[in-house]
């Protein structure tokens, strides 16, 4: 069974909800027996399983050296596909299960970082701020929302880190002056997090080396869709995957072992590693340089550019 077949799950008891702000609360999960929850670091996000086929991933947003609790912050989305109004809807006491952590927004080590967050996209710089102040390093956080309301952690951050927090509600200023902020930090790392509008904009304006985004939504799939083989070299199996077919619905049609959660490329779960043949990377996860390597894929989307993949499956 490959690696990715295998990943920690433990079930959680959730404390009271804690509302952060207009249409976000906060989850404290805990073990029930009080053991440690598992270690990670600025980034990484868990699969909350709500419930039978309701599972949704969370960015984690306490103290990655608080292993007593996992907190995850959630936006109530009125148009949302359920699990966020079942989130608004637990009362605390409800037992859980908790898959992860994974981590595809990695805080690499830099001199210098340029924080851009959108809304509900603030879960995961949360922790990176305080990573980053705790290494020395300079740093600015550059936060919008709808409005002052609704923008969670917004008073905490400013009371803690001062001016290098500028906190831009919408209704009160507009847009982010994205130019401005990165003519004013050139050469930092730059880190975004929120909708898609906002994470295009900063793509358009960043050196792609510079750059680390974390995107909720899949970007749209408008590549050809061909049929190709997939070799499982663990098992020695062939298997087509057929135009109309993620590779990932073929596995789990053969009774190949694997996790998945999200099924549009944007959670890492189903990451996989390529042994031979180039992947047709259709995924919301890698960076530039790793889908250059072509050495993992996620099955749930991605493709084959050629005629036959070699899986370490």
């Amino acid at each position: 069974m490959s690696v990715v077949a295998t990943e920690l799950e433990l079930d959680v008891v959730l404390a009271a909800p804690e509302r952060l702000a207009d249409g976000v609360v906060r989850l404290t999960l805990r073990d029930p027996d009080g053991a440690a929850m598992p270690a990670w670091e600025p980034g990484a996000h868990v699969d909350l399983a709500l419930g039978p086929d309701l599972v949704r991933q969370y960015s984690l947003c306490g103290d990655p050296a608080d292993r007593s609790v996992l907190q995850v912050a959630v936006l109530r989305e009125p148009a949302g596909r359920g699990g966020s109004a079942h989130v608004h809807g637990l009362t605390g006491g409800e037992r859980l299960r908790v898959r992860g952590p994974r981590n595809h927004f990695k805080l690499v080590p830099s001199p210098r970082y340029l924080f851009v967050a959108g809304g509900i996209g603030i879960t995961p710089i949360v922790p990176m701020l305080a990573a980053a102040e705790a290494a020395g390093a300079e740093w600015r956080l550059l936060y919008g929302g709808r409005t002052r309301a609704s923008m969670a952690f917004a008073a905490e951050l400013r009371e803690r880190y001062g001016d290098r927090v500028e906190l831009v509600p919408q209704d009160e200023r507009g847009l982010l002056d994205l130019d401005a902020a990165l003519a004013a930090e050139p050469g930092a790392a730059v880190y975004c997090c929120g909708p898609e509008p906002l994470l295009a904009a900063v793509e358009q304006r960043c050196a792609p080396d510079l750059l680390h985004v974390e995107r909720f939504t899949a970007l749209p799939d408008t590549g050809p869709r061909g049929a190709f083989e997939v070799e499982l070299a663990q098992s020695g199996r062939t298997l087509e995957v057929p135009a109309d077919r993620s590779i990932l619905e073929v596995l789990e049609e053969s009774g190949v072992p694997v996790l998945s959660s999200c099924q549009e490329g944007t959670c890492g779960t189903c990451e996989t590693g390529v042994l031979a043949g180039v992947p047709d990377h259709r995924d919301s996860v890698l960076t530039g340089p790793e889908r250059e390597a072509g050495d993992v894929m996620m099955i749930c989307v991605s493709r084959c550019a050629g005629a036959r993949l070699v899986l370490d499956l």
